[in-house]
């Protein structure tokens, strides 16, 4: 049972991989992507041992004596449920856009914040007066793409000096409630959420509550603000869907001699693949140097994940796939572990788009074997 189990999560994971490079190929080749998932495994097992005796073949001279038998089985009947990745699931694994949550989620595990929004983030919007100006991720954007290159490059800078802080805004709210307005029972519900505080020379109640709010990468300490610098920050967060992350380097803090106030937009996993897709050959990356007023920086590769496509079996790669008579396949060069955290990440990211209320949602093939 236990090599069977092992050899299930083995089968399963090899699966996913190959569909992540297999569609990226796709997405290189301008053709729909699509995955199929193993959405149950039932395996039953049984063990029979048995034992009898019986008498020796030919006898024997002299005498009765009973030979001994033993016998041992083992039979495994496993039912695979799979199930493609389509309709409404679809849309919401594939095409949502990443909120902010699951990448400060993945920050908190350390992931390289350069690496996390080269995949993830696909434009940077910079405040500029009264509006935005936005800065593509895509090579054929030659002005917004070494802006957004160099500016993820500082936060990874950051990063690496432990002087970036990715935290929610906790503003504190409050409110003057009249003596007279409230009932008892109403005092009772209002202490449930609020702290209720009467104050005597008013002749009202006082009523505050602490409220987690939206995210914000910064060069400082967000609790060190004042409650009004943090409301207006909300206010502004407040206004993108959630997908959009707030970044706020001030001037005066570590880092501030390159302040950046504005938002990063996330991308759905469809269009990372469609970004890892074309940047093969399409849509190339290509070299940008950091700020020389960032400094040192750990990793600066060309490619976010460098995938390559061979008409041949690759001999060194770290995994590979086959899609129509091609090869896709990548590796690392000098010991160095980009790619692989790369592709780690690309993996961690499609995990993260399941959903409870919709695994299992759509019709599903089942093999018995």
């Amino acid at each position: 049972m236990e090599k069977a189990v092992v050899a299930y999560d083995y089968a399963i994971t090899n699966t996913l991989v190959e569909q992540l490079l297999v569609n990226i190929a796709r997405a290189h080749h301008h053709q729909p992507v699509h995955f199929t998932g193993v959405s149950n495994i039932a395996a039953t097992f049984d063990f029979s041992v048995n034992a009898g005796a019986t008498p020796p073949l030919g006898g024997v001279d002299g005498g009765f004596s009973l030979a001994p038998l033993f016998g041992a089985s083992v039979s495994e009947n496993p039912t695979i449920s799979i199930a493609p990745i389509d309709g409404e699931e679809f849309t919401k694994r594939l095409l949502t856009p990443f909120q902010e949550s699951k990448l400060t989620l993945l920050l908190r595990q350390g992931v390289d914040i350069d690496l996390l929004l080269r995949l993830m983030a696909g434009e940077l919007r910079v405040f500029r007066g009264e509006g935005e100006i936005a800065y593509y991720n895509v090579p054929s954007d030659n002005t917004g793409y070494p802006i957004f290159r160099r500016a993820v490059l500082h936060l990874s800078r950051l990063q690496d000096t432990k002087q970036l802080y990715v935290e929610p805004l906790v503003i504190e709210r409050t409110w003057n409630i009249p003596f007279a307005s409230l009932s008892g029972e109403d005092f009772s519900t209002l202490e449930k959420e609020y702290q209720v505080t009467y104050d005597i020379s008013t002749n009202t109640y006082l009523l505050q509550k602490r409220i987690v709010g939206r995210i914000v990468i910064t060069n400082y300490d967000p609790d060190l603000l004042d409650p009004d610098e943090r409301l207006d920050l909300q206010k502004k967060a407040e206004r993108w869907p959630p997908n959009d992350l707030l970044v706020d380097i001030r001037p005066g803090y570590p880092g501030g001699e390159l302040p950046l106030q504005g938002d990063f937009r996330l991308r759905s996993f469809h269009a990372i693949l469609n970004f890892l897709g074309r940047s093969m050959e399409e849509d190339p990356e290509y070299h940008v140097e950091a700020d020389p007023l960032t400094g040192s920086v750990t990793e600066n590769p060309v490619r976010t994940f460098d995938i390559i496509e061979t008409e041949y079996p690759p001999e060194h790669a770290i995994l590979s796939a086959s899609y129509e008579g091609e090869y896709y396949s990548f590796g690392d060069r000098e010991n160095e572990s980009w790619n692989q955290e790369a592709f780690r990440l690309l993996y961690q990211l499609y995990q993260m788009t399941v959903t409870e209320e919709l695994k299992g949602a759509a019709p599903s093939i089942t093999i018995a074997k």
